[in-house]
């Protein structure tokens, strides 16, 4: 019988880990929609490329920094359980390989393909698992002395902070230190719009990230007897509500439509195993309209280039979501209880210091030493031709 109930807990887990890769086909198409068509096929590149270098880093350092095992046995080992600390490390470096994706989305257009790699090496690898293994695993004591001090620990059930807001947070340096597009910002205060190359696929990333996400928030309680239909429901509620505020606050603006309820989603991460439906939509929809007005704040007023607004998005969405869920998540506004929101506002707040200082070490340190971005005549020409030597679509046929 616990072979049976162990077998059906690595299918679980697996099909989970499989939902959540695919959402990375959702980042490629999100991004691909949005920067200019001489960037696209760049995008799709990056995102793939990055997916199989977090892969070697979680497997040979991340994963054992984050829960202090590692796979270098023999298979005979490896096959205990069902093999289910395998599926179990396929569906965590799938959270793990989001991060680069996330940063991709802010430091497209410009940025050298060669040294993100490394950047994402040395982020899947050490600083994203550092902090992993602080909030899930519960290492260096951080959130036993929370528990301690304010009764509970600080509560991240689906990553909307471990994952989203620690990887919009580390985008931050890394935009601000590549700086704006050539031609984003006249001097005379002008700003140049870059729309969109395509909203169908822009639509089409937005559609495979929120559907992927339902496995991303769901199966994150990775053993089958843990599956609560409650994170579903709350997911959904939240997704609505981020799409409808966007849609509201964005004035009908597809992009922003698309990405409201990515922004609901990333915020409910947290607190989706606590929350009443009613609280999750409340959360979602503050997101959809946060995302909106500091995306367009960001851009425009504090001239921060970030392409696909990955920092409104995912960094502040998601700090809003580890807040959120000690709002939400407590029995006076219909929630399970069992959070403090002093605890998740430290929790919170030490994610998003340790994310800014790993990635302006990290981002400061390639650029010192090898540069990030582009030249000139690269960026003017397109990271399609300049890198990959071909263009998302021919202009003319061959004459043979």
């Amino acid at each position: 019988m616990e072979q049976f109930k162990t077998s059906a807990d690595v299918l679980f887990v697996l099909l989970g880990a499989i939902m959540v890769l695919a959402m990375h086909a959702g980042f490629a198409f999100l991004e691909v929609g949005t920067v200019r068509k001489k960037n696209q096929v760049n995008a799709l590149v990056k995102i793939i490329s990055d997916f199989a270098m977090s892969s070697i880093a979680y497997f040979v350092v991340g994963y054992s920094i984050a829960y202090g095992s590692d796979f270098f046995v023999g298979a005979d080992r490896l096959v205990a359980g069902s093999g289910y600390e395998l599926v179990k490390f396929f569906f965590l470096l799938t959270f793990a390989a989001a991060i680069p994706a996330i940063i991709s989305g802010g430091i497209a257009e410009r940025a050298r393909f060669g040294p993100q790699l490394i950047a994402t090496f040395v982020i899947v690898g050490f600083l994203y698992p550092f902090f992993e293994g602080v909030v899930w695993n519960g290492n260096f004591g951080f959130q036993s002395w929370l528990e301690a001090a304010f009764g509970a620990k600080f509560h991240d059930f689906a990553g909307s902070v471990v994952v989203h807001a620690f990887g919009g947070w580390i985008a931050l340096p890394a935009v601000l230190l590549l700086g704006a597009r050539r031609g984003r910002y006249h001097k005379n205060g002008a700003i140049s719009a870059h729309p969109p190359s395509s909203i169908p696929f822009l639509a089409l990333g937005a559609w495979i990230l929120t559907v992927g996400w339902f496995g991303f928030n769901v199966m994150s309680a990775q053993r089958l007897d843990a599956v609560n239909g409650l994170v579903a429901i709350n997911s959904l509620m939240a997704m609505v509500g981020g799409t409808l505020a966007a849609l509201a606050a964005g004035r009908n603006d597809p992009g922003f439509v698309h990405n409201g309820p990515l922004a609901g989603l990333v915020a409910v991460c947290a607190g989706s195993d606590l929350m009443h439906p009613g609280g999750a939509l409340v959360v979602g929809a503050v997101a959809g309209g946060l995302f909106v007005f500091l995306f367009t704040v960001a851009q425009n007023r504090w001239k921060i280039d970030d392409v696909l607004g990955v920092w409104p998005l995912h960094g502040l969405c998601g700090a809003w979501g580890g807040i959120a869920a000690g709002i939400f998540g407590s029995t006076a506004l219909g929630g399970l209880g069992g959070v403090s929101l002093a605890a998740q506002t430290i929790g919170t707040l030490a994610g998003i210091v340790v994310a800014l200082a790993g990635g302006t070490v990290v981002y400061g340190a390639i650029k010192a030493t090898m540069g990030l971005r582009l030249d000139p005549e690269q960026e003017f020409a397109g990271a399609d031709l300049s890198l990959h030597r071909i263009s998302a679509t021919a202009e003319r046929e061959t004459s043979w």
